[in-house]
């Protein structure tokens, strides 16, 4: 039992990150009655503009991250982003307060090169062939090793930042210099991937609850420098890769442990499915649930984060979400092309309400269902190409 939000009598979520994925969660715990705070590095980001309240401080700063949380005092701590000071949460964890899915699982996933370990040396999970490298000289010796073409990504970072494809040993300069600028937390560390041939890439979410393990419909994507432009659900797999992604997501999760929700990224080739990576959070691609479930990424976070049961997680209809990204940088903006998107059927808008612009940035989302996952494609790019942003001077 719990209180109204802002009584002594209320339970407390407290957000680390405030995207606009960490907005949809503020908005589905607030429909349950939780009380919100939103913390990010800069004023004014999408979930602060819904929560009960705000913090905007540095969340890689040790002692500025453990005053707030102690003033605080959180019945939840929901890590939204990979940048937060992980060690802090692993004593606080240790002193009793929740941190969700774990503190452990924060730490793991918020560096390329703890996942990749646990998943292909411990679990011994099918992966890309990989490799580290901590400067120019070790980045040209993995890529020797590994073979070109390969992949060459920060250890911490997010939306595909920093990641790109090296074709040969001599762009390794160049992706060197694109990862290090891409990467969060000044860690001049990256991952050097083998180039996987796959027919396609999914994210299949997989929801820990008091209800056990539960698999949403995979949900295939395209990406474009590390980062989604569209997702849709459900994507076409057969009985075999499904039961093996449902396996390799089911083996990464239980490691991971706690209550929540997980992306888990796999590749699909002809024989066989690779892990990618995992996220201890919604994950961006599965933005389309808010159109396709009964029950949204969203709403399947927060009531496992609360313990309230899952039994099932029904998909309605296909559906597909295609965004829109901000081509300048500008500290003024106006998004047009709402009321034409909307005059499309069976589809919906989500403006972020991002303070500011910079070039790639997600700024909204178009969503669309339709009677199979083709036409919803098209519904949601077509609606996606009438939003525009306009950059004020």
């Amino acid at each position: 039992m719990y209180g109204a939000p802002l009584s002594g009598q209320a339970k407390k979520m407290l957000l680390l990150g405030s995207g606009e994925l960490g907005k949809e969660v503020v908005i589905e715990a607030q429909r349950l009655g939780i009380e919100t705070v939103a913390v990010d590095r800069y004023p004014n980001a999408p979930a602060m503009q819904v929560a009960h309240r705000f913090y905007v401080i540095n969340m890689l700063d040790e002692a500025q991250l453990r005053e707030l949380i102690e003033r605080e005092r959180p019945d939840w701590i929901v890590p939204e982003i990979e940048a937060i000071a992980t060690d802090v949460l692993i004593q606080l964890e240790q002193e009793g307060l929740r941190v969700v899915p774990t503190a452990a699982a924060a730490r793991l996933t918020m560096d390329r090169e703890g996942i990749r370990r646990l998943a292909s040396e411990t679990l011994k999970l099918p992966t890309a062939k990989y490799a580290f490298a901590d400067n120019l000289y070790e980045l040209r010796t993995a890529v020797a090793a590994i073979g070109t073409p390969c992949v060459i990504k920060p250890i911490m970072s997010s939306s595909g930042k920093g990641q790109s494809v090296c074709r040969s040993i001599e762009d390794a300069e160049a992706c060197w210099a694109y990862a290090i600028e891409g990467g969060r937390a000044k860690n001049s560390r990256v991952i050097v991937e083998e180039f996987i041939e796959f027919d396609s890439e999914i994210t299949l979410l997989t929801v820990r609850s008091v209800s056990g393990t539960t698999f949403c419909a995979p949900i295939g994507h395209v990406q474009k420098d590390g980062d989604y432009i569209e997702s849709w659900q459900p994507h076409a797999m057969s009985d075999e890769q499904i039961e093996q992604a449902q396996a390799i997501a089911k083996a990464i999760t239980d490691a991971l442990g706690g209550t929540g929700i997980y992306g888990v990224e796999l590749f699909l080739s002809k024989d066989r499915v690779y892990f990618s990576e995992v996220s201890p959070r919604p994950h961006d691609t599965g933005m389309v649930t808010m159109i396709t479930q009964d029950l949204s990424e969203f709403a399947l976070h927060v009531r496992a984060i609360l313990g309230f049961p899952i039994p099932t997680v029904r998909l309605l209809t296909p559906g597909a979400s295609h965004t829109l990204k901000a081509s300048e940088e500008a500290q003024v903006y106006e998004v047009g092309g709402v009321s034409e998107a909307l005059a499309l059927p069976n589809t919906q808008v989500r403006v972020f309400g991002k303070p500011e612009t910079t070039v790639g940035r997600r700024m909204a989302v178009a969503l669309s269902s339709a009677d199979d996952v083709e036409q919803a494609r098209r519904a949601a790019a077509t609606a996606a190409s009438r939003l525009t942003l306009h950059y004020k001077r």
